[in-house]
């Protein structure tokens, strides 16, 4: 059988020339939220590379729903500036996502001295401190932000738009039976723990039109005891099926609030995350760091077996995403009917990898899954082995 991989592949209402995607990765380089020429670069140098199409990570809806300060508002002062970054990737040949979200639980309100929002109040340590459940008004307002927030994605020039439904972020939480301990109609039963997805998906494809491709980034399994899994996130995602709104699902799995490294894979550097930190922090980190990340091994697409759920259960595209490393799996992926692969810390190594897998120069990829690029969102994100061996 010939592979599809670089046959162009249709994402809603785009072509896309190959099937390779790069992931969303929190860049690390946006000081104060303002797009930098570095952000550009990282951008139009993974589309030099020859991915199909390259996601901005991470841009959220509201001053309240970034991660911290230095997280990008996507309000209508970015557009100017992130037009520069989506014509960058136009002229390299790629297209350009916007991915948006709220951070909810996951948000530092510390640094972006702004409270967030919770399904339900619980302590946040992400948040050092308690986040208050979120009222049925806020959550109204939480709909409308990520329609503006995706007409501003429009009007900077963006082909696709990303909504982040995974990670413990805000949409990911209401899922969640374990964080979701709600009573009215955005609690309870999956469909009303799902209700807050469908009406944001529902009001960012009203805002972005029929022309840019709408996805969501959506949890299979939250990695976390009483916490989403299959028998939900099945249903959750048939819902969001029916419902038309979405283009395609990126499968994702794990939590930023409870289990970060259910989502990486590899080993902890800890003593670089110790290092990155301030030294409060980094004393923190020391006593209760081996139990906030738990290690897992990595295997190359370790969620390819939830995956394979979704694909049996669903016929909307799907994108296949986590430890990609080899052209492959990328081979037996397609094969297996998933409509694209999302790459991440392949593309960190190396950029220019999918042109390296094109031109039959490369079948693997040059990562060796240290998991050393992690502490590098703090000061730039990047593969550090790239430091001494471009």
């Amino acid at each position: 059988m010939v592979s599809k991989a670089f046959a162009p592949g249709a994402l809603g209402p785009l072509t896309l020339k190959n099937r390779f995607i790069k992931a969303a990765t929190f860049e690390g380089v946006m000081a104060r939220g303002e797009v930098s020429d570095a952000l550009i670069d990282f951008h139009g140098e993974v589309a030099r590379g020859g991915a199909a199409m390259t996601t901005v990570a991470y841009l959220a809806i509201s001053p309240g729903g970034r991660v911290h300060r230095d997280t990008i508002v996507l309000d209508a002062d970015r557009v100017p500036a992130l037009r520069r970054l989506t014509d960058v990737v136009h002229a390299e040949g790629a297209l350009a996502c916007a991915q948006i979200g709220h951070a909810g639980l996951v948000a530092n309100t510390l640094s972006n001295r702004a409270p967030s929002l919770a399904p339900s109040s619980r302590f946040s340590a992400p948040a050092m401190g308690r986040v208050k459940a979120a009222t049925a008004g806020q959550l109204e307002a939480v709909v409308d932000e990520f329609g503006v927030a995706a007409h501003h994605a429009v009007q900077a020039g963006f082909d696709a738009v990303e909504i982040h439904m995974g990670h413990g972020y805000l949409i990911s939480s209401f899922f969640s039976p374990n964080l979701n301990r709600r009573d009215d109609g955005f609690g309870g039963d999956t469909v009303r723990r799902a209700d807050l997805a469908r009406r944001v998906a529902e009001r960012v494809r009203a805002s972005v039109g029929g022309s840019v491709a709408v996805t969501a980034k959506f949890n299979m399994d939250d990695g976390v005891r009483g916490g989403f899994w299959l028998p939900d996130s099945l249903a959750t995602a048939r819902l969001l099926e029916g419902d038309g709104h979405l283009d395609a699902l990126q499968l994702t799995g794990g939590s930023s609030l409870l289990n970060p490294m259910y989502y990486f894979r590899g080993p902890v550097p800890m003593e670089e995350f110790i290092a990155s930190q301030p030294a409060p922090v980094g004393l923190g980190l020391r006593v209760i760091g081996r139990r906030l990340f738990r290690e897992y091994p990595f295997e190359e697409a370790f969620f390819l077996p939830p995956a394979r759920q979704f694909r049996e259960a669903l016929d909307m595209p799907l994108i296949l995403l986590g430890g990609i490393n080899e052209l492959e799996t990328v081979h037996g992926a397609l094969a297996e009917g998933f409509a694209f692969v999302a790459m991440a810390r392949a593309l960190l190594r190396d950029p220019g990898l999918i042109n390296r897998f094109q031109d039959e120069t490369a079948k693997a990829g040059l990562c060796v899954h240290c998991m050393k690029c992690m502490p590098t969102v703090y000061t730039g994100t990047r593969c550090v082995l790239r430091d001494i061996m471009p």
